[in-house]
C-alpha cells in the first residue's frame, strides 16, 4: 500500500482538511475520500524521509500517551469516534502518530471497529491496547477503557523513566574511565618509553605492557574499531534470536543487584495488566496470556502460561500461581483475597501498587550503590596506569642519585 497526503474539503464541517491516506493508487486515494465524505482538493504520494525524518517522526511513548488521554476526554465528553479521531488527527503534531490516526480514522468510517482499525498497527498498540478496547467497545465503556490504558501507559513511562535516570550517572562514570584511559594511554605512556630509551633503561613489566597496549592503539586502532564493530553487530543479531532473547530474559531475573528490581517491575506490570483487563470484563484466562505478554520476559511469560493450563483444568489462579518459580509471594496471596471476597481485580491493583512503589526504592537504592562502585573502579584503573607510569620515573631518579 502506498500513503498519500491530501488536501480536501469537508461539506458537512465547512472547512479544509488535511491528512494520509493509504491506498493502491491515487485514484483510489481519492475514491476513499469521497466515500468518507470528502471532496478532494488535491492527492500527492508521500516522500520517503531520510533517516533523520524517520528518527524524528518515530511514535513515541509521549505520543502515545497523550492520544490516549485525549481519546478518553473527547469520548467521554460525547464525541462520535469519528470525530473525536478527526479532532485528534488536527492536534497531532508527530507526522507519523497523525498518519496513524488518520489510517483508524479511515477504517472506522468505512465501517470496522476500533479495535480491528488499531489491530492493523501493531507497533504502536499492543494486544494489552487491543483488549481493553475491544473490551471497552463490547461494553459502551470506551471512555473508562481508554482512561485505564493512559493511567497503564503513564505508570510504565514513568518506571522505565527511573530506571534510566539511575542509570545515567553510572554510564557517564565509566565514560570518564575510558576517557581517562585512552589519554593516560596515548598521551603519557610513549613519553615514558622515551625517557628509559634515552637512558638505555629496560622497562619495568608492568609499564611494558602499558607501552605495548599504547603502541597497539596508536598504530592498530583500525583493528580495535573493526573488533568493537563485529561485536556490536553480534550483539545486536544475537538480541533477536530465540537464544538471545532467552539469556537475556535469564539475566535480568538472575543477575545480582538487579533481579530484585526487574522481578518487582515484571510483577507490578503483570498485577496492574490483569486488573485492568479483568475489570473491564476480559475472561480470565485471555486476562492472563495477554497479561503475560506484558511483561515482555519469555521466561515468565511460560510460567504464567503453564498457570494458565492449570486454571483452565479448573484450580483457582492463586494456586496456579503459586507454584511458578519466579512469582513473587504477594500476588498469589492477594489473588486469594481477591477469589474470597469477589474482587480479584481489587486486589491484584494493589499487589501492583505495592510493587511499583518497591520499585522506585529499588532504583533510588541501586543508583546509591552503583555510584561508589563505578568511582572506587575509576580510582583503581586510574591509579593502576598512573602507578604504572610514576614508578618506573621514580626508579629512574633513585638510579640517578
Amino acid at each position: 500500500m502506498r500513503r498519500f497526503t491530501y488536501k480536501a474539503t469537508d461539506p458537512k464541517a465547512k472547512k479544509d482538511v488535511k491528512g494520509v491516506i493509504q491506498a493502491e493508487t491515487e485514484r483510489a486515494a481519492g475514491k476513499l475520500l469521497v466515500e468518507q465524505g470528502l471532496a478532494p482538493i488535491s492527492i500527492e504520494e508521500e516522500k520517503e524521509g531520510g533517516l533523520f525524518s524517520k528518527l524524528q517522526n518515530k511514535v513515541t511513548t509521549k505520543d502515545k500517551i497523550v492520544f490516549t488521554r485525549q481519546f478518553a476526554t473527547l469520548i467521554g465528553a460525547g464525541l462520535p469516534l469519528a470525530g473525536a479521531l478527526r479532532t485528534l488527527s488536527e492536534q497531532t503534531q508527530n507526522k507519523a502518530m497523525r498518519a496513524v490516526i488518520d489510517e483508524v480514522l479511515a477504517d472506522v468510517e468505512s465501517g470496522k471497529s476500533l479495535t480491528d482499525a488499531c489491530s492493523k498497527h501493531p507497533d504502536v498498540f499492543d494486544k494489552v491496547y487491543l483488549a481493553l478496547l475491544s473490551a471497552g467497545e463490547m461494553s459502551g465503556t470506551l471512555d473508562i477503557s481508554l482512561k485505564r490504558l493512559a493511567t497503564q501507559q503513564e505508570k510504565d513511562a514513568s518506571v522505565l523513566s527511573k530506571i534510566r535516570s539511575a542509570l545515567t550517572n553510572p554510564l557517564i562514570t565509566l565514560a570518564v574511565i575510558i576517557a581517562v584511559i585512552i589519554f593516560l594511554m596515548l598521551e603519557v605512556v610513549p613519553q615514558v618509553k622515551d625517557l628509559y630509551e634515552s637512558l638505555g633503561e629496560e622497562l619495568p613489566a608492568l609499564t611494558a605492557v602499558m607501552v605495548a597496549g599504547a603502541s597497539f592503539l596508536i598504530n592498530q586502532w583500525w583493528v580495535i574499531l573493526i573488533i568493537i564493530a563485529g561485536l556490536v553487530w553480534f550483539f545486536m543479531w544475537f538480541r533477536k534470536t530465540d537464544t538471545g532473547i532467552r539469556a537475556a530474559a535469564n539475566v535480568k531475573l538472575n543477575v545480582p543487584l538487579f533481579k530484585g528490581l526487574f522481578l518487582r517491575l515484571y510483577m507490578g506490570r503483570f498485577a496492574r495488566t490483569m486488573q485492568n483487563l479483568l475489570s473491564t470484563g476480559v475472561a480470565m484466562l485471555d486476562s492472563m496470556k495477554i497479561s503475560a505478554e506484558a511483561m515482555n520476559n519469555v521466561v515468565l511469560q511460560e510460567q504464567i502460561d503453564k498457570a494458565e493450563k492449570k486454571v483452565q483444568a479448573g484450580r483457582p489462579l492463586s494456586e496456579a500461581l503459586k507454584e511458578a518459580d519466579y512469582i513473587l509471594p504477594l500476588v498469589p496471596q492477594m489473588a486469594s483475597i481477591g477469589e474470597e471476597s469477589g474482587k480479584i481485580d481489587e486486589m491484584l491493583g494493589k499487589a501492583a501498587q505495592v510493587y511499583e512503589d518497591e520499585v522506585d526504592e529499588q532504583v533510588a537504592r541501586i543508583s546509591q550503590m552503583i555510584e561508589p562502585i563505578m568511582m572506587v573502579l575509576l580510582a583503581v584503573m586510574a591509579g593502576g596506569i598512573i602507578g604504572a607510569i610514576l614508578f618506573p620515573i621514580y626508579s629512574l631518579v633513585n638510579n640517578v642519585g
